[in-house]
């Protein structure tokens, strides 16, 4: 069994447990996304379970007991559906080289809104990963839960940018920000402080479990001209949301044409676009963005769940901006703007 498969299993063997062993079987099941090797492997090499995150010598039992002899998997109840686990990411990035020249991260936190570390350490843990720049993209006014930040706050944060920027020799720290969109498509931040930004992410962080379809709502955020990339849009979390219906091919189609970035967010729980969606987006003249959505140094690691998910799409790293020199993502962003202003 592949650890997406284990995942799974542990995730339906919680809902016959009591409650303490069921939090063990959810938070095994949460982990095994993110266990870089298979655990078949593991056994295999004659290694104990339990030096996988999350397994214990209980867990371990049950997990060895499915590999020797796998239960049926079946269908995938929609709210686990179309997640990759980290060791399937890591085995198809080994057979795609050209993604291992990545250039940056374009989504990162820090404790100007809900990081968990201040920026200068999120700085250099960035740059200690080899990248050339980033984007440091806190949380919009419009998500107080988040510490979102207004205009005032954010121009504060650039004075610590720059000085930050000055200590990290050649890698660059860039000015982003996470804008929270309203239902409509509008965003929440003075489109005059937008302008000086090097890059944008507009997303929903509201609504996030309607049931019906909300094509009309993609298209109206698209349409916002403040927007650079469209962050997670699916918006869904791994067992715990579903995320947005559309009709995706005309809201891929929609920010082809606007050149809307759209983003394959990192972060386990979501990894967003997903893989079946990135192919649907794959030949349709879209560009694409990835961000770890770190909120913490760890979280950095991330990174090739997103770069795998592209491999995987076959989605040409010359189309995703973070393969492409800081001058050109910063050319990018400048063109889309201008023909966005006249048009």
């Amino acid at each position: 069994m592949r650890n997406i498969e284990l995942s799974e299993v542990l995730a339906r063997e919680s809902e016959r447990q009591t409650e303490h062993r069921a939090r063990a079987l959810r938070r095994a099941s949460r982990r095994a996304l993110l266990w870089p090797e298979e655990a078949a492997d593991v056994l295999a090499s004659g290694r104990s379970l339990t030096m996988l995150p999350g397994v214990g010598p209980w867990v371990a039992r049950l997990i060895e007991d499915w590999i020797a002899d796998p239960p049926p998997v079946g269908d995938v109840p929609p709210v686990r559906r179309g997640f990759i686990s980290m060791a399937e990411a890591i085995r198809a990035l080994e057979n795609a080289p050209e993604y291992r020249r990545v250039r940056a991260d374009l989504q990162v936190h820090t404790t100007w809104s809900d990081g968990a570390e201040p920026l200068d350490v999120m700085a250099q843990a960035l740059a200690h990963r080899g990248y050339e720049y980033a984007a440091i993209t806190d949380h919009s006014q419009g998500l107080k839960i988040a510490g979102g930040m207004d205009e005032e706050t954010l121009a504060r944060q650039w004075v610590e940018l720059e000085a930050v920027g000055a200590t990290m020799g050649e890698f660059r720290v860039l000015r982003g920000l996470e804008m929270n969109l309203s239902p409509e498509g509008a965003g929440d931040m003075d489109p005059a402080i937008l302008a000086q930004l090097d890059l944008v992410l507009g997303t929903f962080h509201s609504a996030l479990r309607k049931t019906e379809d909300q094509t009309e709502r993609y298209l109206a955020a698209i349409a916002n001209p403040t927007v650079d990339v469209f962050a997670h849009p699916v918006c869904r979390m791994y067992d715990r949301r579903v995320g947005l219906r559309a009709d995706w091919a005309r809201v891929i189609a929609a920010a082809a044409d606007a050149g809307v970035a759209l983003e394959i967010d990192c972060t386990v729980a979501r990894q967003d676009l997903p893989v079946d969606l990135l192919r649907l987006a794959r030949d349709s003249g879209a560009w694409f963005s990835i961000g770890t959505d770190a909120h913490a140094i760890g979280e950095l690691d991330f990174m090739p769940i997103g770069l795998g998910s592209a491999a995987m799409a076959g989605i040409a790293p010359d189309r995703i901006l973070n393969f492409h020199s800081v001058e050109e993502m910063r050319a990018w962003v400048a063109e889309r703007r201008a023909r966005r202003a006249a048009s």
